[in-house]
């Protein structure tokens, strides 16, 4: 398995179309690079639920998530599964965060998601930070539109375990959903880490990246 590391993080910036978006696609991600990075600044942005218990749910499950980060989230009230039809105001809520960021690292849904909100706010992402390092992250749903991922994050036991728990406190609105179980969301880190020779991972899409390899010698 060849690896790359993102070099160093100080910054970086999670996006969602809904409460719980987050979490469910980067969850483990977001727990290991804080729980190794003391300080390290989050820029969150959900783009519906906003003003109620979806909001109070989101704001404690990130906190969860990124322990000892910097974390700046913001949840906004469009109506969900209309997102396309909002593109004016989600286009300037992602302006807004690039304005204010300059991430090293950006999660947000992949370009190739089915659900309509997750993926407009992705196709907003990539124009939007167009010199970043993009991940898409993936969600399990009935669509069945899992795809062959191209970058994963390995996750340890106790990470995986800590994601899955996390999920079940803080999201009480969403348990009576029939695939919002520990065996889901598990079930799928445990395949991404046998395709990734670990234990439990989880996988994103990137859409573009670019190599520093060293300078090359085209000398004789």
């Amino acid at each position: 398995m060849i690896r790359l590391g993102a070099g160093p993080l100080e910054r970086i910036v999670a996006v969602g179309a809904h409460c719980d978006d987050i979490a469910i696609g980067a969850g483990g991600t977001l727990l290991t690079m804080c729980l190794a990075r003391p300080g390290l600044r989050v820029d969150a942005l959900v783009l519906s639920g906003g003003g109620g218990e979806r909001e109070q749910e989101e704001q404690a499950a990130l906190a969860a998530f990124c322990p000892g980060a910097d974390l700046r989230l913001t949840v906004l009230k469009l109506p969900d599964g209309r997102v396309p039809a909002h593109w004016e105001e989600a286009k300037a809520a992602v302006e807004e965060l690039r304005a204010r960021t300059e991430p090293d690292l950006v999660l947000a849904p992949r370009t190739e998601d089915a659900h309509q909100d997750h993926r407009g706010l992705a196709k907003l992402m990539t124009t939007a930070f167009r010199d970043h390092l993009v991940l898409g992250y993936e969600i399990v749903k009935w669509d069945a539109d899992l795809g062959r991922p191209t970058a994963y994050q390995p996750l340890t036991d106790e990470i995986a375990e800590r994601k899955v728990r996390l999920l079940q406190e803080h999201y009480a609105s969403q348990r009576h959903r029939p695939w919002y179980d520990r065996e889901a969301f598990l079930g799928l880190a445990r395949i991404r880490g046998i395709e990734c020779h670990a234990r439990y991972a989880e996988a994103f899409d990137a859409t573009k990246v670019t190599l520093n390899l060293g300078t090359l010698n085209l000398g004789g």
